[in-house]
């Protein structure tokens, strides 16, 4: 079964990155966005595991964010990611899932 991970950032750089690392797991399917809009919209049209908070998300707007996202979706996961490589990537993806 394929995990959909969504991933808001707002560096463009690290966004492209992380759409790597993501998909590059079968078992993984990663939307990577910059903005909340694109983040809302997504959320509303696919299933959506775990979200991933990137840098650069500043408090008032991830409070936006995470009220935003439970509303639509209750139960849903969400994480701050700040990099660390895809080892510690991994780790927090499977703790959040677990």
């Amino acid at each position: 079964m394929q995990i959909t991970i969504l991933y808001i950032g707002r560096d463009t750089e690290i966004t492209t990155v992380m759409q790597r690392l993501l998909n590059a797991r079968p078992e993984w399917k990663g939307i990577c966005v910059c903005t909340d809009e694109e983040a809302i919209s997504t959320f509303k049209a696919q299933q959506i595991d775990l979200v991933l908070l990137g840098n650069g998300i500043d408090a008032g707007c991830e409070l936006v964010l995470r009220a935003k996202l439970t509303e639509i979706e209750p139960d849903v996961k969400i994480i701050q990611h700040y990099g660390g490589g895809s080892g510690l990537l991994y780790g927090e993806i499977m703790t959040a899932l677990s």
